[in-house]
């Protein structure tokens, strides 16, 4: 059995594209950045940034294109694909995730004022959702029941 499952959680670099396919089937195009931090040979930490360049088809595109702006945190599942062309005898290549599931993360900032539901966006009854509160007292791994 054979595996190829990516899971990306990250934010976007650009704004989504939205193209039509000859059949009209739509394609939304992006880009999520992933940060990663690591200890290298001397012990010193380093922090690396990697680039996914991600494609959605359907109805799904449609909603990314819609709802999702540069920055936005996005959690992304899907395949990794390589595809190749020729360009002036050259072949080039590009590598994407062909997402299967977009999930949307906060919003950015605590303004506001892009909703993801434009009945409530500008609303002046509209609030942001209730944080919870956490116990500041260190939670001991003993008292966990599992």
């Amino acid at each position: 059995m054979y595996l190829n499952k990516a899971m990306i959680y990250g934010n976007l670099t650009r704004d989504p594209e939205l193209k039509a396919l000859p059949s009209g089937m739509s394609v939304c195009s992006f880009s999520l950045a992933t940060n990663r931090v690591y200890n290298d040979r001397d012990g010193k930490r380093q922090e690396a940034s990697d680039y996914h360049n991600v494609v959605v088809f359907g109805k799904q595109a449609e909603n990314c294109a819609k709802y999702l702006t540069k920055g936005n945190a996005t959690y992304v599942e899907g395949r990794m694909q390589t595809r190749s062309w020729e360009k002036d005898g050259q072949k080039l290549y590009r590598t994407e995730v062909i997402a299967d599931r977009v999930q949307f993360g906060p919003k950015n900032g605590s303004g506001g004022s892009s909703s993801s539901t434009p009945a409530t966006a500008g609303g002046e009854n509209s609030k942001a959702p209730a944080v919870p509160d956490y116990p500041e007292e260190e939670i001991n791994p003993e008292d966990i029941p599992f």
